[in-house]
């Protein structure tokens, strides 16, 4: 009985700040998840969402073990894949490959009108057009030199055995029989994650380098809701009837790694809205929980830090 009335007088001294309550933070996350379920409910097709606070390791997810298939965001296992071969010694990123027709398709990107083996470009400069203009001739160079089950098996020894390259870029007749460039929102996300903290199968400088690539500008509907300041690493991906974008947000003090999927979208304008405010949600989110205390006050990020 002593005890507690000793404990109930240190408390209630004056001057003894206590303990945020963490139900304060607990119904912003709340919120946040009740957000990713209407939106993704609201849709018109099927969505899948995960996203991870990388200062705590929190998640936020929605179907996110549902198997979506991935248009040109499976280009960034295959950028992993080039540096993780060029850092073992099996190519150098300078080594240059003829542009050949058999190679050239339709879609995104310029090396469709080149004319066949008039040029040689560098595997790094192949890997700034398969990720920037999203090149698909690119990409289908790139993927000859590296081969589809490597790709699939560094993903897989990633952890992420779902996120399998099956085919090459425009090949509409393997997509109708069901071969399609693969993953998970979790998964996706995870990658991003890792590319964050630098965990690949790469070197510190690669890993640099890759996200350096990735954080090129280019345009979507994903980053349209975020502002221009922030740097973004992403890469979006869109075959008919589904959109996907996987994305790591650099918010000072509330970093956060993403992936949204959209499949049997009723058409592009559609799908983009969705994945459009999803990603605001997200950055709304993260923004209003960076640089906090544990009151709720926003305080500059070294003072955090210190």
């Amino acid at each position: 009985m002593l005890a507690i009335l000793a404990m109930l007088a240190m408390l209630a001294m004056p001057g003894q700040a206590q303990p945020a309550q963490p139900a304060h933070r607990d119904q912003l996350a709340t919120k946040f998840r009740t957000d990713l379920q209407r939106l993704a409910t609201a849709a018109s097709g099927v969505v899948g969402i995960s996203v991870i606070d990388l200062s705590s390791g929190q998640r936020f997810d929605v179907n996110e073990s549902l198997i979506f298939p991935q248009g040109s965001a499976i280009k960034i296992p295959i950028l992993i894949e080039l540096f993780r071969r060029a850092d073992r010694g099996e190519l150098k990123l300078a080594d240059r490959l003829l542009v050949q027709r058999n190679n050239q398709v339709g879609g995104s990107g310029l090396l469709q009108y080149f004319s066949d083996g008039g040029s040689e470009l560098s595997l790094h400069d192949l890997a700034i057009a398969m990720i920037v203009l999203s090149d698909n001739s690119a990409t289908n160079v790139l993927i000859d030199r590296l081969g589809m089950q490597r790709v699939s098996q560094t993903m897989a020894e990633m952890g992420a055995g779902q996120t399998m390259l099956q085919r090459k870029m425009i090949r509409p007749e393997e997509s109708a029989r069901g071969n399609e460039n693969l993953s998970t929102p979790k998964e996706a996300a995870d990658v991003m994650a890792r590319i964050a903290r630098c965990d690949l199968p790469v070197s510190a400088a690669s890993c640099a380098r890759l996200r350096a690539i990735l954080e090129i500008p280019k345009p979507g509907a994903f980053r349209d809701a975020i502002p221009a300041s922030v740097p973004v690493a992403w890469k979006p991906g869109g075959i008919e009837g589904a959109q996907t974008a996987w994305g790591l947000v650099n918010v000072p003090g509330g970093a956060y790694a993403i992936a949204i999927m959209v499949n049997y979208g009723v058409d592009d304008p559609d799908m983009e809205r969705s994945i459009r405010e999803i990603s605001s949600a997200a950055y709304k989110y993260f923004t209003q929980i960076a640089r906090t205390t544990l009151y709720g006050t926003r305080v500059p990020l070294e003072s955090i830090k210190k």
